[in-house]
């Protein structure tokens, strides 16, 4: 049988949550200094601000939610169960 590799393994969804919670929070950190970078700027850097304290939650929600899984993510699966019996000669 041939022997699971542990990088071919996915990630466990402890380690996955962590990720995504960390990319969404990186976005919104954003979007807050947009927000606040709205108070200082004008012109085309207002609406640049703008759109971006609009649009990123969207963003953020669907990056954070793509799962990214190795190339060779195949986790190899066990055999069929074999039941054996007993030795059950009769004398």
């Amino acid at each position: 049988m041939k022997q699971q590799s542990i990088t071919s393994l996915p990630a466990s969804p402890e380690v996955e949550r962590r990720n995504r919670m960390i990319k969404y929070s990186i976005a919104m950190g954003v979007r807050v200094i947009c927000i606040v970078l709205m108070l200082f700027v004008q012109g085309w850097w207002l609406v640049v601000c703008a759109l971006g304290a609009i649009l990123l939650p969207y963003f953020a929600v669907v990056v954070a939610n793509v799962k990214i899984s190795p190339p060779a993510a195949q986790v190899l699966r066990p055999g069929g169960v074999e039941l054996y019996r007993g030795n059950d000669e009769v004398k």
